[in-house]
């Protein structure tokens, strides 16, 4: 990348703030290889949106395809709710091991797993894997209180989940956000002020929802279910190399500068 223009400090990976997650919803490993050749230097993890990875032919080749650029790949967490469901944990485990993969999603979006048995899955995969945990609803008409959010997110975090994933769902519609994708803003500032904001994945796949994160907390806030062709806009976004943030990293030069 040149070096003449003064950008926001951005750590390299593998970094510990200003995460980008991205959702791959299907992608071939053909459009994996293409993604990587691009981006990869501004992806921080991949989630195998749903349970998508269950289906996926070739997943052997399209998870070595991650590998080969660094990339780290977790499982959705819809493939950990059934898991439970059906009292197929140690499958799912095994299935990991299988794979390779050291990185899961503990949710409960779907299923309506009971917080003391989430805590206690969590605390469980914990002790073999990099366990993600996801709060939140996933129905739009469904509001939980903000006091609540941060309760779940405490109790994931004292549970052994690395960090904790707010819902906004793949649309951006729900969890965070209102049913027309607006944020709800309350709700974020109070969880930001209860949970320490590096210990959190916002949900962010709408442009607006990026800018309106970025604005409030800085370049440096994780974000989650960032669309494969989104994650060179969400760099630039994070740089200041975008109009909707330009202002905000590159104030005007003094008069007469």
């Amino acid at each position: 990348m040149p070096d003449f223009l003064p950008l926001p400090d951005r750590s390299p990976k593998p970094r510990a703030a200003g995460l980008t997650h991205v959702i791959d919803t299907g992608l071939s490993t053909a459009e994996v290889g293409g993604l990587l050749r691009q981006s990869a230097a501004h992806i921080d993890m991949v989630r195998l949106g749903w349970g998508s990875a269950y289906v996926t032919a070739d997943l052997a080749e399209k998870l070595a395809a991650y590998r080969a650029h660094d990339v780290p790949v977790m499982l959705g967490g819809t493939l950990t709710e059934l898991a439970w469901l059906h009292r197929r944990v140690d499958e799912l485990c095994a299935w990991l091991d299988e794979l390779g993969i050291d990185v899961l999603e503990v949710s409960s979006g779907v299923v309506a797993i009971p917080p003391a048995d989430k805590a206690a899955l969590i605390e469980r995969l914990a002790a073999r894997y990099t366990v993600f945990a996801e709060v939140g609803e996933k129905d739009p008409d469904a509001l939980m209180a903000p006091y609540r959010w941060v309760a779940l997110i405490r109790e994931a975090l004292d549970a052994g989940a690395q960090l904790v994933i707010c819902e906004g769902r793949a649309t951006g519609t729900a969890g965070l956000y209102r049913r027309n994708g607006e944020a709800r803003t309350g709700l974020i500032d109070e969880i930001v002020h209860e949970v320490d904001r590096g210990k959190l994945v916002f949900e962010a796949p709408q442009k607006h929802q990026q800018v309106w994160l970025i604005e409030r907390y800085g370049p440096d806030v994780n974000l989650g279910n960032v669309p494969p062709t989104e994650v060179l806009s969400l760099e630039t976004l994070r740089l200041g190399l975008r109009a909707d943030t330009l202002a905000q990293f590159h104030p005007p030069a003094a008069e007469g500068g």
